[in-house]
């Protein structure tokens, strides 16, 4: 076994994620050739990737262990980087973080080829995992080392079917497969040389004879069709999310006993990350939360009588720096917006409420005015309406939202003081922040909202365009410190080499920067806030002119026009935008079966990217109660598609369903996708 069991399930026999962080320290204070390419981690354009990249290299340079941290947006980049990797003598283990779980690294394909001196770690929460990365075994499985959260101590079945396959490999399929007229000349095959040209003659009785002297632990057919069906209904029940890849790292951090406040709020980021951008369950959700609960009790005692609740946490000095646990409402950014836009744009109550049209919005006004709520007191910024206001908030409106369907209105969360530097700022708010950051920060021209100056636009000093730090002619995020992973200008050649520096690349050090520097953090909010107007608008564009096509297992949106049609062009927002008109219409669409799974909303959403004159093809199921989660079955159905049409495509991201078609084939594509929804 090359898998790692958590801490709770782990023996003598089977290591845990302390003996492995262990073997990485020997294996790089006895290596002779020490380099900072000699410990890599390859990290995922994610916030729970990042984060957890920020937990482990603190781990690292708290023990001298030099590194490198290197982007890889997708499964292109990292075949790419396999190529370089192959080339660096000095490189002795290797960290894939969000990435990989699914491919088959013992092959050739990926590192099977690669020195004998390399350990491949994969730290990853994408599901499901390939078995050969699980089970495999000999010296070539065994420098696969798969950090597992438990899930394989289940999977016996998979093992023994995966391992009986593996040992008689389908070379042998013929002699099981063929009928019993056809077994005396395949057992001539078998039998000697001497045999054959003696022409004994051989009834059917006697061949099977014959051959189970040869081989008598030979597979029947029916075994090797059961044993491929179990691996096959592994691999196609679809797509999901386990255990954040910062959870992993932060148990690591405990085993040490070198867990403090500051992996910890990295951990509860990559937790919240999953369970806001609805890759996780309420249910699921829950189970860390209660954790990182006790967590935050046993590194943050509070006086006696401090208060948690949402609108009264304030740092009690100007170096608290604590961790706070609260109930956090599903207003989007509510702490630094007006009440009435942070509750606009909250998809929850879209759903609830229908805001994309007049009668929505006036039920949203209603219950505002309803809760005592006057209108110039919605549209003041949140820190500055009346504290007796935010103070009954949550009373009213646990009083009058339940009139409207508002019945989920908070979940258990987290918000960290950070002394006199800034206000306080929410688990939420930051994951926002920082996954505005890694989509929009570069790459898409966006104009954001000037405080004090609300919808003025550029002409009247309201609004400007937003520039990450890393472009020449202006910073768009204004901060005491730069910064750093390249961001200071230190010459004419440094310069001359960032700007070669691909767009997806600079987000992501200004977002993996962002996440320790609370000044940068504060400021990519108005990022935030511009990229949900966007989504707002062109949600709200979709329903009210019926762009949703029905078919008979999905539905479909083609966006090929629009001002905001370069924002939508990039993956993670595409997929936002679909996640927002789940949340909207699931009260009013029917449920469908996409294939074999239960009722579920799935939406595909492909939106043009002008510049590649290729469509970017998103598939999300939406579960039909609000929290749960379902897993996603249109990585195996895009694949099935574009192999019945022959559709021009590319694959490049880690997400399976995610993929980007050619422009001429995107009709194909889809016609393509209704058959295999069908009948798959």
């Amino acid at each position: 076994m090359v898998y790692l069991a958590p801490p709770q399930l782990a023996s003598a026999a089977r290591p845990s994620y302390g003996e492995a962080y262990s073997n990485v320290l020997a294996r790089h204070r006895r290596s002779p050739l020490t380099s900072a390419s000699s410990v890599i981690l390859l990290v995922a354009p994610d916030v729970d990737a990042l984060c957890a990249a920020r937990m482990l290299a603190e781990l690292l340079s708290q023990d001298d262990v030099m590194h490198r941290i290197i982007p890889v947006s997708g499964i292109a980049e990292l075949e790419a980087m396999k190529d370089e990797l192959a080339t660096y003598n000095e490189l002795h283990t290797l960290i894939l973080i969000n990435m990989g779980a699914i491919l088959d690294l013992p092959s050739p394909t990926w590192f099977g080829e690669f020195s004998t001196e390399l350990t491949v770690h994969v730290v990853d929460s994408n599901r499901p995992q390939n078995l050969g990365s699980l089970f495999g075994g000999g010296d070539i499985g065994d420098r696969i080392v798969v950090w597992d959260d438990g899930e394989a101590e289940n999977m016996e079945e998979e093992r023994r079917a995966w391992e009986a396959l593996e040992a008689q490999p389908d070379s042998d399929e013929e002699s099981v497969s063929s009928s019993e007229d056809e077994v005396p000349f395949q057992s001539q095959d078998v039998v000697s040389e001497s045999s054959r040209k003696r022409k004994v003659p051989i009834d059917n009785g006697h061949s099977k004879t014959k051959r189970q002297k040869v081989n008598p632990n030979q597979m029947s057919r029916d075994e090797r069709l059961h044993h491929q069906s179990v691996v096959d209904k592994h691999y196609a029940r679809g797509s999901w999310y386990s255990q954040s890849a910062s959870a992993t790292i932060y148990i690591l951090a405990t085993i040490l006993e070198r867990a403090d406040r500051d992996l910890l709020w990295l951990a509860i980021l990559g937790l919240t990350y999953q369970y806001i951008s609805s890759r996780i369950s309420r249910d699921a959700y829950d189970k860390f939360h209660s954790i990182y609960y006790d967590e935050v009790t046993r590194l943050n005692p509070l006086p006696p009588g401090t208060k948690s609740t949402a609108d009264a946490i304030t740092a009690l000095s100007p170096d608290d720096l604590s961790i706070r646990a609260t109930e956090e409402f599903r207003f989007t950014l509510f702490r630094h917006w007006t009440l009435y836009d942070a509750m606009f744009h909250s998809s929850y109550v879209a759903g609830k409420l229908g805001i994309w049209k007049e009668r929505g919005r006036k039920r949203l006004t209603g219950l505002l005015a309803k809760m005592g709520f006057s209108i110039p007191q919605t549209q003041q910024l949140y820190t500055h309406m009346d504290l007796d206001l935010k103070h009954q908030l949550r009373v009213k409106l646990d009083a009058i939202a339940p009139e409207y369907g508002l019945v989920e209105l908070t979940y258990p969360s987290f918000i960290r003081c950070f002394g006199y530097r800034a206000p306080p700022l929410s688990a939420a708010d930051a994951v926002e922040a920082t996954s505005a950051l890694l989509d929009i920060a570069g790459g898409v021209r966006i104009e954001v909202e000037v405080e004090g100056a609300r919808h003025g636009g550029e002409w009247f000093g309201g609004g400007r365009v937003w520039k990450t730090r890393r472009d020449d002619s202006a910073k768009a995020m204004p901060s005491d410190n730069d910064v750093t992973q390249g961001g200071r200008e230190e010459d004419g050649l440094v310069a001359e080499e960032r700007t070669e520096v691909p767009w997806w690349m600079r987000n992501f050090w200004a977002a993996y920067d962002a996440l320790t520097d609370i000044h940068s953090l504060r400021d990519a909010l108005s990022l935030s806030m511009s990229l949900h107007r966007a989504i707002i608008r062109q949600g709200t564009t979709i329903i009210d002119k019926q762009d949703i096509r029905t078919m008979r297992s999905h539905r479909v949106v083609v966006l090929s026009q629009g001002p905001d049609l370069a924002l939508f062009a990039h993956p993670g927002v595409l997929s936002r935008l679909a996640h927002w008109l789940i949340d909207a219409l699931r009260d009013k669409l029917p449920g469908t079966k996409f294939t074999q799974g239960k009722k579920s909303l799935p939406f595909v959403l492909a939106c043009l990217n002008e510049s590649t004159s290729t469509y970017i093809v998103v598939g999300v199921m939406g579960a039909l109660e609000f929290g749960d989660v379902r897993k996603n079955e249109f990585g195996l159905a895009f694949i099935n598609a574009k192999d019945r049409c022959n559709a021009r495509s590319s694959h490049n991201s880690f997400n399976t369903s995610v993929l980007e078609i050619d422009r001429e084939d995107l009709k194909m594509f889809l016609e393509a996708l209704c058959e295999v929804g069908e009948g798959y």
